[in-house]
């Protein structure tokens, strides 16, 4: 691992105890508004590094920087708890079960509700900051003609050059709309307007799941003419002689007329270190020849055309609204991802573990930070928002060892008046732990494999 992997997953780890912390806070802020005493509330888990005890609590920071813990008075008495009850012995009242079930539901709610509200406050903040979104235009080739793979897209009858113009009549006036409803609806029929030399046709398409990640797909690439917008200056594109504005016709003895015809090109097959060119410079064919060096990496340092669409700030109010809506729109978008579970995803790459979480919040934290830190850091905090909300999710499943269990417990026991046996209990709460750890070692094992490939 080089130092540059390690400070990102170190920027990454911070964001991820930055998310805990406020789950945690949930619970301690509920539990003192309940009336239930808090023993230690820790940022960080192991043994504390600091700590110090104000008023009946211990405050601490703990070893390890992601995490932490609210320890509540009581919480891990169960069993004794159930044997006062039938001894007629009422627990301390400020004990976890010394208080009301309505209570301990609140409180064990409230980190889920806090990671939420998290996400509400991080999306409105930057609501209010007016956002430049890079992205191409609404002109699509199909993945079938770059890789001979069929997908979705071409069985349909989509062809390349095929402009779409609205999905289930939203306008999509950029390749941006168009994944963003893609990517939400898998397996969903979509109904696809698309303009093709002029005249307008309907298509009805059903995307496809990506195994890996979720989401929905179709086997569409977006189109770039082959016109250079800019270069590395000291890539290879720019070492052969090419010029922002020239326009290739030719690549490698083959015709190019997208960008994506690169991946064609070499698909199944592995890049050279020579590739000829032709190009046109104002209305003149002219030749020339790539060479590329290991410091390449295989990358030619071309930038092909894109869009930058600039989305205005909104005013308080408008951001509220804007960040609520985001908030509601991932939460319930995670519930759809969530089901997928039981419909053929791939675990292991779709578990991520806190390792690759970490890596990858920090990579985004990194990306562009020199060049461009405001949206360095806008992304960094769109991706604690999206993790925030995934973690209240996962806290609200109804097991036994998390939020959503111990609520659910509590519910029953405002119905039947008495708390559920304790067999049942220790049963219920090793079941959760058995499967939360074959979890963990799914997403370890996607880490380590997610690592490996890096």
């Amino acid at each position: 691992m080089n130092s540059m992997m390690i400070v990102k997953f170190l920027l990454g780890l911070a964001g991820l105890g930055i998310v805990v912390f406020v789950h945690e806070l949930g619970h301690f802020i509920a539990a003192r508004l309940s009336g239930i005493g808090v023993d230690a509330f820790s940022i960080g888990w192991g043994p504390p590094l600091l700590h110090k005890k104000i008023g009946d609590v211990d405050y601490r920071l703990g070893v390890f920087p992601a995490g932490g813990y609210c320890k509540m008075s009581g919480e891990s008495d169960f069993n004794q708890f159930w044997e006062d009850r039938q001894n007629g012995v009422q627990p301390p009242p400020t004990s976890f079960f010394g208080v009301s079930p309505s209570r301990r539901i609140a409180t064990a709610a409230a980190g889920p509700v806090f990671n939420i509200l998290f996400a509400v406050l991080v999306f409105s903040i930057l609501s209010s900051f007016a956002a430049e979104i890079t992205t191409i235009g609404n002109r699509i080739v199909l993945a079938k003609d770059v890789t001979g793979e069929s997908y979705p897209a071409d069985r349909a009858g989509l062809m390349s050059g095929d402009y779409i113009q609205a999905i289930n009549g939203q306008k999509t006036g950029n390749y941006h709309d168009i994944q963003e409803l893609i990517a939400v609806n898998a397996k969903k029929p979509l109904a696809f307007s698309v303009m093709r030399n002029g005249e307008e046709a309907s298509f009805v398409i059903e995307p496809e799941m990506d195994t890996g990640s979720g989401a929905g797909r179709i086997g569409i690439y977006f189109w770039t003419d082959p016109v250079i917008f800019d270069l590395a200056p000291s890539g290879a594109a720019a070492r052969a002689g090419l010029q922002a504005g020239d326009k290739i016709v030719r690549w490698d003895g083959e015709d190019f007329p997208y960008s994506a015809a690169v991946y064609r090109i070499y698909n199944n097959k592995e890049i050279p270190q020579t590739i000829p060119i032709e190009y046109l410079r104002a209305g003149k064919r002219y030749e020339t020849v790539i060479e590329l060096l290991p410091e390449d990496e295989e990358k030619y340092g071309i930038t092909w055309p894109y869009i930058v669409h600039t989305k205005p700030g909104s005013g308080f109010f408008g951001s509220i609204a804007e960040g609520t809506k985001r908030a509601y729109l991932t939460f319930t978008r995670s519930i759809h991802g969530l089901t997928l579970l039981f419909r053929g995803l791939d675990l292991t790459k779709a578990i991520s573990g806190p390792v690759r979480i970490s890596y990858i919040a920090g990579d985004i934290a990194a990306e562009n930070f020199v060049e461009n830190p405001f949206l360095a850091l806008r992304g960094f905090f769109e991706f604690l928002a999206l993790i925030s909300i995934a973690l209240a999710l996962m806290n609200l499943l109804p097991l036994p060892i998390l939020d959503g269990g111990a609520i659910v417990l509590y519910l029953l026991e405002i119905v039947t008046r008495k708390p559920v046996h304790p067999r049942v209990f220790n049963v219920l709460q090793m079941a959760g732990v058995a499967l939360i750890a074959s979890l963990m070692l799914l997403a370890v094992y996607g880490d380590i494999m997610f690592f490996i490939k890096k």
